[in-house]
């Protein structure tokens, strides 16, 4: 009988024994949890610390403290090139500015004097050309002003009807002359929001300009009483693998030859900075931008 009560305690002792050992390793566990996601959220060079002497554990902190090192160093490494990107782009449309508006002031002048029919074509061409390339410096410059910016901008209470009726009669000529005569759809009610309205024009703006250079011949604005604007149009020249690439900074398709490829790059970082959301869809050659401003408190 005497061992049958010694191997009970050695069954309770051992029991006890591993009950603390797995409290340990989860309390261990927690510690790691805690500090790893404490590490990615906070800018720090601080590492993971646990109080267990487990080798397992310890081990696995390690490991991760060692992931957490080389993940700080390609942070920092695309921060330097995304950082150098933004001042190149600046650099760039600063230095194009000047002799652009040299070369339009210049071309002025000698379209006031008398020049043969051949030197009246050239110079047509010349000003068609010295337009795209200005249209497209002043892109350049206006994504390195949004980019560098160290203010989201004044918020005030919006009326997002009203701002997108102005961007379409703002764009209607534009559109027409495409034949594209927009199918506009918005609630009677006034869907007011807090944000940029210098910054929401320049989105909305943006976005009909794209279904210029996208749309086969039709658009569809369609706004909710959710606050989410959906602008629609068939564009069969589109792909799937294209519309992923769309607010890349710098991505252009065939179809828009003239363009910076940062229209729509531009769009994403306003709609983000007034804390709204962007996507697009592709289905049945039907292109969809979807905007989204949640209802706040304004």
């Amino acid at each position: 009988m005497i061992w049958i009560f010694v191997l009970c305690a050695i069954l309770i002792i051992t029991s006890a024994i591993l009950s603390i050992k797995i409290l340990l390793i989860y309390k261990s566990i927690k510690e790691i949890r805690r500090g790893f996601s404490e590490k990615l959220e906070d800018d720090t060079n601080t590492l993971i610390s646990i109080s267990s002497t487990d080798k397992a554990i310890c081990a696995l902190a390690n490991d991760i403290n060692i992931q957490l090192r080389r993940l700080r160093k390609q942070q920092l490494r695309f921060q330097l090139g995304d950082t150098e990107i933004k001042n190149a782009v600046t650099n760039i449309s600063h230095d194009l500015r000047t002799p652009l508006a040299s070369i339009c002031g210049n071309l002025d002048l000698l379209e006031q004097e008398e020049l043969s029919e051949a030197a009246s074509r050239y110079t047509e061409v010349i000003r068609n050309r010295s337009e795209v390339l200005t249209q497209l410096t002043e892109e350049l410059f206006r994504y390195s002003v949004i980019m560098t910016a160290e203010s989201d901008g004044i918020k005030e209470p919006v009326i997002i009807n009203n701002v997108l009726e102005e961007c379409i009669a703002a764009s209607y000529t534009a559109l027409t002359e495409r034949n594209i005569f927009p199918d506009i759809q918005m609630p009677q009610e006034k869907i007011i929001r807090n944000l940029d309205r210098s910054a929401l024009a320049r989105v909305f703006s943006n976005l009909l300009n794209n279904a210029v250079k996208y749309s086969d011949g039709d658009l569809k604005i369609t706004l909710y009483q959710t606050g989410e604007i959906i602008f629609s149009n068939t564009a069969s020249g589109l792909t799937e693998v294209q519309v992923g690439k769309l607010f890349d900074r710098f991505y252009t398709v065939e179809t828009a030859r003239k363009s910076t490829g940062l229209g729509l790059a531009i769009t994403r970082t306003l709609v983000e900075q007034m804390k709204g959301t962007i996507y697009a869809n592709y289905k049945n050659s039907i292109l969809s931008i979807c905007i989204l401003f949640p209802d706040m408190e304004i």
